[in-house]
């Protein structure tokens, strides 16, 4: 079971997003809008959008289990009154010819609170528990058998690509001599094994991060996944309107930015990307909320 505090997750850039959204709702006045969230987790996002227009409708994606079964509790008035559909999947399962036209859409690529939260999870280096880091822990392969299973190259290869980390040879190649005493089974121990090999160089920053970091978007093929998810997503839209990527990490950053670029260019002229810069969080919201440091915004707007 799952916590009810919905408290244990904040919405990150949330002013943003809804100001990105707004003129798509303002053209709209009072009709009906149709809304896409491809990443539910708590719902912060969707939340805000439906309490505030009561001409939306939602439906929403979540391939974590947890995540539904937290908005089947907590979002029953809006499933009763049929504004809120949920479905447990990846976004990228999202097929136009299924569900139709959205004039609103969001990804929120980051991991949720309670995710980090949970230690049987396994997504944190902070929380004893299984090496696991599947978002749906019922089919994939798990980091333990990442880390238990790949060659010293295939780590260093993994840790260098995924991590974006220059030098991870005295990791992996300790990861390599230790589990042939034992498996790595446990996220503390994986984390410990770090934090002695290259010990604390940063303050507030944990030396696992990256490594963990590394192991999550290899075990749920995060990047392919948005590389290959945000065509059809763009497809999706109505004509004029929205796709709102949030993304937490350059590599996802960077995919977003370089897809809107090439959705923009003559060959497809499908739209344009509608804040030329990334929107960050002010230092307000990110002094308060870690997680928001790192959050980037990119907003695409179909012709």
């Amino acid at each position: 079971m799952i916590p009810d505090s919905h408290s244990l997750h904040q919405p990150v850039l949330m002013n943003e997003f809804l100001q990105m959204m707004s003129p798509v709702i303002e053209a709209h006045d009072g009709k009906t809008l149709r809304y896409f969230d491809g990443t539910f987790g708590r719902g912060g996002h969707l939340k805000a959008l439906l309490e505030r227009h009561s001409n939306i409708n939602a439906l929403a994606f979540d391939q974590d289990p947890e995540a539904i079964e937290y908005g089947q509790k907590n979002f029953s008035t809006w499933l009763d009154q049929g504004r809120l559909e949920l479905f447990q999947g990846n976004f990228s399962q999202f097929d136009v010819e299924r569900w139709g036209h959205f004039d609103l859409m969001l990804l929120d690529l980051g991991v949720s609170s309670p995710q980090l939260d949970q230690g049987h999870r396994g997504f944190s280096f902070y929380h004893e528990g299984p090496l696991d880091m599947r978002m749906d822990n019922s089919q994939g392969i798990t980091a333990a058998e990442i880390i238990n299973a790949y060659s010293e190259d295939e780590l260093n290869a993994l840790f260098q690509e995924l991590g974006e980390i220059s030098r991870p040879y005295r990791v992996t190649r300790a990861i390599v001599h230790d589990r042939k005493e034992k498996p790595f089974l446990n996220t503390r121990d994986l984390a410990g094994l770090i934090e002695r090999v290259e010990g604390w160089h940063r303050k507030g920053h944990h030396p696992a991060t990256q490594y963990f970091l590394a192991l999550r978007l290899s075990v749920n093929a995060e990047l392919d996944v948005v590389e290959n998810s945000l065509e059809k997503l763009v497809h999706g839209l109505k004509s004029k309107g929205r796709l709102a990527v949030l993304t937490f990490h350059s590599l996802e950053d960077r995919i977003v930015k370089n897809k809107f670029k090439e959705f923009a260019e003559e060959t497809k002229d499908w739209g344009s990307a509608v804040n030329k810069k990334v929107i960050q969080a002010p230092w307000s919201e990110a002094s308060e909320n870690p997680r928001a440091r790192s959050a980037k915004l990119r907003v695409f707007e179909r012709k």
